[in-house]
């Protein structure tokens, strides 16, 4: 029998709980792990096709969205309720493990900085420009 002012039979659902209905079967049926596969196959297929500046753009704007919503002082919040959720798991030593791993990488990185603008100082030094301004090949040496 047909409602007649929605023109829905009695009983029926929406279409969210249809929706929802249907997540739920295919939950029950495929597991947790169905979803998180298909989703980092969709992730991958998203990536391939418009690139990381797209998952950039796309977080700058849920960033700031969330930033004119709650406030900068959000972030500061729930970095600091994050902070420590780890802390309680981990513990205190977790912390200076990744701080000297850290440590040890910026040391590498500024390494690596000062060796390739040495190599560029050097290369730019072996190429003298002329005074026209196009660069003069060195002469053989014998």
């Amino acid at each position: 029998m047909a409602d007649e002012s929605t023109g829905k039979k009695k009983g029926s659902m929406s279409v969210s709980e249809a929706g929802r209905k249907g997540g739920q079967t295919v939950r029950d049926k495929y597991g947790h792990s169905f979803y998180e596969e298909i989703g980092r196959k969709g992730g991958e297929t998203v990536k391939a096709e418009r690139g990381r500046a797209f998952y950039e753009q796309i977080g700058k704007k849920g960033g700031d969205t969330v930033k004119a919503e709650r406030g900068a002082g959000f972030y500061e919040q729930i970095g600091k309720k994050g902070g420590e959720a780890v802390k309680a798991e981990r513990g205190t030593p977790f912390y200076e493990e990744i701080g000297k791993k850290g440590g040890h990488r910026v040391r590498t990185l500024i390494e690596e900085g000062k060796k390739a603008a040495i190599e560029t100082a050097r290369s730019s030094e072996d190429k003298t420009p002329a005074p026209g301004g196009e660069v003069v090949p060195e002469p053989a040496q014998e």
